[in-house]
């Protein structure tokens, strides 16, 4: 990893900085300031330019401009938009004072999308959209990052998922149908670190890396900006998608503490209520410096309690074993058990989490700054898996008589800190910044054991984790030059490290001790065994004569021979340009190379055109090609376990693509998805209303996908392709296996349309809000199947993981949303639309369609005093849940009554919620 003293030589060579700016242009600077005092983040605008500004922690602002006549505009949500007319002569330097009132205002500037100037939504050559993060917690009954805009941006979908180990913590995303790992995530315009947790069960995303935005604290964060377009020519990997850029708050002598409570009350709940939530959210900022400076600080604390959607196991409880007594429900009667004490839980994890962030700026001599931003975060969760049955030869009857629910426990922290200056040089912008960020995700098992070690199992086991570490470094250079109606130019170069780890868990989490040694007893008479494929001790079995497992039921720990530490680094050069032909016709190109050193080098390119059909509609349209490199946790993730075969033992599980059964196998080594992207699209403002739709296409070669496992066969019916594979995973010392292969390509196609109104309505402000979202992913062409496992195609890529890829999440998404203010009281109400999925299976007698649904949530505000506001109201407040699971057998003996493998808008029913905002 780079040494941080070489970021600060860097950082050194750019205090030239400080030179002094262009004498002849002019200059607009002033202050905007509402009822309160000044107001950071207001929207600056030349209009019919792509000239503006945000105001700082003290509501102060300033521009660059060419001398002549402008109309300069000052908007912010929530208050009324102030336009003034200018006159400019060289050299001068105008005060422009706003003062904002109450009023409804649904336009704002955006920077993503382009390294240039900042433009309003309308005037941008690709969709954005802006999610007003502090009006949103103010409102809504959602207080994470990925359930927030899961209601807000149709686009985008996440939900929690059950049953899926790590998963269960931290929440897999999408944005147009398309896979975690292809969108990217930035803080403040730069790069995110990945989470370390690769998702490799049954979810949404199989197979992928995504970034944990809830580890961000919504009280650090000012607004969130949606590019919805293939932009991996100008930000890199993982932008197929488009991108995501949360932007951190820093306003100044401004307290704001906000405390949200709730709880799922359901009749389907235990006792009607569970899921219970507490959020307290903190946020102040600090001046620092005369010139505008400031550090502002944001912090959370989270609890969340699981929730409980299954229903009383059906199935037999005890079964009647070979020399032992057959213990039906009299059983449980007699011992006054019900079957609620042996049902396991198929519903949200239960999660406790404290993140703090922290955004500063220290401004400088002649335009210059110096920043910083970056937090810390730890989350604890708590999930069950599926619950293991007093006769279940991986029980042990003497430590639990009635079965056991084990448990899945981690311990997630996440670490970042990004510096950074930035200033003029000459005619040139320049930003230098080092971003380090890092995940670290810890496994442990509770309320479980080691059948193989019968008695002397303990309960509690060290399961091991991955971290994932990324260091980037960027040097971002741009200017405009007085060509014809304006050149943006821009270009930099980025240096990327990356670091994945696999750290094994304790011995008795992941040993069979079915063949061992006794070497001893320890205190309690217990034998101290030592794992020995040709040990005294024979593989233990059940009553019923099934062989006992080894490792820790539900989540067996990572091995030494899974353990890996792997680095690799990239560096880019890219550039970017935007030319406005005249006032209406606006051209944009960017191109990028990037080297990998573990497989090379691309290069991608982006073409973007607007042109004004009048002041009000625009025409707008992209073309790019992307890539996005196999992450290190795809790459060298292993996850193996030893299975006994006639005394003999072979491995199983999750091999990495260098390991013996790869190479006998003939899977290649992972290579980067490339894509095409093409969008279209029309903006327009006509009275009140913003409208924009955009249509798209993107089409990704040779996808990674996680496969099935490959197992063979040397029965004497088997196939001849079988008894192959059975014969090189023989040579292997493995039984079954599973891969990460560039296996697929994928299309995916939809349109997108927002509609936005704001008004004066009687003495207060009116607001609705409509966005619509109709997608579609398919699998195109034939699987790539390698040479050895042809025939093979379903196991590559089965029916399960196609509907993962292309049904699990809703192809269409509405989202209606109203908001009433006038004086102390405002009113929300929203209807969102969720589209239709499929259950991932690849039994054909459990596939289902779930039908589309409508959630509704409402919530009322009112202010008991200026600076402090009482919110009530409810998510899903008419209690409505997906279809439930037509199948029986496909429940799991009542278990699972809704779809476990489906992500729509999840089964936890009615949440009721209460709110305090306090605001100094």
């Amino acid at each position: 990893m780079p040494k941080p003293v070489y970021s600060l030589l860097l950082w050194a060579c750019i205090l030239c900085f400080v030179l002094p700016a262009r004498a002849q242009n002019a200059t607009v600077q002033g202050k905007v300031s509402d009822s309160r005092g000044p107001l950071q983040g207001v929207t600056i605008h030349v209009e019919k330019t792509s000239k503006g500004a945000y105001t700082n922690a003290e509501g102060r602002y300033s521009i660059s401009l060419s001398p002549g006549a402008y109309t300069v505009s000052a908007s912010h949500i929530g208050l009324a938009t102030l336009r003034r007319d200018i006159v400019l002569s060289p050299g001068q330097v105008l005060q422009l004072d706003f003062t904002l009132a109450e009023g409804a205002n649904i336009s704002e500037l955006v920077v993503l999308g382009s390294r240039n100037l900042p433009r309003t939504q309308t005037e941008t050559p690709v969709p954005v959209d802006v999610i007003d993060v502090k009006r949103i917690v103010s409102d809504a009954p959602q207080v994470s990052i990925n359930q927030i805009l899961n209601y807000v941006a149709p686009s985008f979908s996440s939900g929690t998922q059950t049953v899926a180990d790590g998963t269960d913590h931290i929440d897999p995303a999408s944005l147009r149908g398309l896979g975690p790992d292809q969108v990217l995530v930035l803080v403040n315009g730069k790069r995110r670190h990945n989470t370390a947790l690769v998702n490799v069960n049954g979810t949404f995303g199989r197979g992928a890396v995504g970034t944990d935005m809830n580890a961000i604290p919504t009280a650090a964060i000012d607004r969130i900006e949606i590019l919805r377009d293939g932009a991996a020519a100008q930000y890199g990997s993982d932008a197929i998608a488009g991108v995501i850029n949360i932007i951190l708050k820093s306003t100044v002598n401004r307290l704001s503490v906000n405390v949200t409570t709730g709880a799922n009350v359901t009749p389907k709940a235990d006792k009607g209520i569970d899921g219970q939530t507490l959020q307290t959210a903190v946020n102040y900022g600090i001046p620092l410096g005369s010139k505008g400076g400031f550090v502002n600080i944001g912090g959370s604390f989270d609890f969340r309690n699981y929730t409980n959607r299954s229903g009383p196991w059906v199935g037999p409880v005890y079964r009647t074993y070979p020399g032992g007594a057959d213990k039906s429900d009299s059983f449980l009667v007699a011992n006054k058990i019900t079957r609620n004490d042996i049902r396991m839980r198929a519903g949200q994890s239960r999660l406790r989490s404290s993140q703090v962030f922290m955004n500063a700026s220290l401004p400088l001599e002649n335009e210059a700054e110096i920043y910083a931003f970056g937090g810390f975060g730890y989350r604890n969760g708590q999930a069950a898996g599926v619950y293991r049955l007093p006769h279940d030869s991986r029980n042990i009857i003497d430590i639990y008589p009635l079965g056991f629910l084990p448990e899945i426990h981690s311990d997630i922290y996440d670490r970042s800190l990004a510096l950074g200056i930035r200033g003029k040089l000459g005619e040139w912008k320049v930003d230098l910044s080092n971003a380090y960020g890092q995940n670290e995700f810890n496994f442990s098992v509770e309320n479980s054991l080691n059948a193989s070690m019968e008695k002397a199992s303990p309960t509690r086991f060290k399961a091991g984790g991955p971290v994932f570490t990324q260091n980037t470094t960027n040097l971002d250079f741009s200017r405009r030059v007085d060509v014809l109606s304006g050149l943006d130019i821009s270009f930099g170069a980025e240096h990327r490290f990356e670091r994945y780890k696999l750290i094994a868990g304790a011995e008795n989490s992941y040993t069979d001790y079915g063949r061992a040694t006794k070497i001893g007893t320890d205190g309690g008479g217990n034998p101290i065994l030592v794992p020995d494929p040709q040990g005294s001790i024979n593989t233990r079995f059940s009553p019923d004569g099934t062989a006992r497992p080894g490792g820790a039921q539900v989540f067996p720990g990572f091995r030494p021979e899974n353990a890996v530490d792997a680095t690799r680094s990239a560096i880019a050069g890219y550039a970017d340009a935007e030319l406005n032909f005249s006032s209406k016709f606006l051209l944009g190109a960017a191109a990028r190379f990037e080297n990998y050193n573990d497989f090379g080098s691309t290069f991608n390119g982006k073409l973007t055109a607007r042109y004004k059909l009048s002041e009000q509609t625009a025409l707008r349209a992209s073309g790019s090609t992307g890539f996005r490199a196999p992450s290190l946790h795809q790459r060298f993730f292993s996850n193996t376990a030893t299975l006994f075969v006639d005394g003999l033992p072979y491995e199983v599980g999750t091999f990495t693509n260098d390991s013996r059964p790869a190479q006998l196998l003939g899977i290649p080594q992972l290579k980067p998805e490339k894509s095409k992207s093409f969008s279209a699209g029309i903006t327009s403002r006509f009275g009140k209303f913003n409208l924009t739709i955009d249509g798209y296409f993107t089409h990704i070669d040779d996808r990674i996908v996680y496969t099935d496992q490959f197992s063979g066969s040397n029965a004497p019916n088997a196939s001849e392709t079988d008894k192959e594979i059975y014969k090189l995973l023989q040579q292997a010392n493995a039984n079954k296996a599973a891969f990460f292969a560039n296996a697929i390509n994928s299309e995916t196609k939809g349109i997108d349309l927002v509609l936005t109104y704001g008004t004066r309505m009687g003495k207060g402000n009116f607001r609705a809000d409509l966005a619509a979202t109709v997608s579609s992913t398919q699998q195109v062409g034939a699987i790539k199947a390698s040479e050895k496992l042809a025939g093979k195609e379903n196991i590559y890529f089965s029916r399960t993981s196609r509907i993962y890829l292309e049904r699990s999440v809703p192809r269409e998404k509405i989202n209606l949303t109203l908001s009433y203010n006038i004086r102390k009281f405002n009113a929300f109400v929203r209807n969102v639309y969720f589209g239709s999925v499929e259950e991932a299976t690849n039994e054909p007698a459990f596939f289902q369609t779930f039908q589309p649904k409508v959630v509704t949530d409402v919530a009322i505000g009112y202010k008991l005093l200026k600076e402090l506001k009482l919110s009530i109201g409810a998510n899903n407040i008419l209690d409505i849940y997906p279809d439930l699971v037509e199948n029986p057998n496909n429940t799991t003996n009542n278990q699972f009554l809704y779809s476990r493998r489906a992500t729509q808008f999840g089964y936890n029913g009615r949440f009721l919620f209460a709110r305090l905002e306090l605001n100094l």
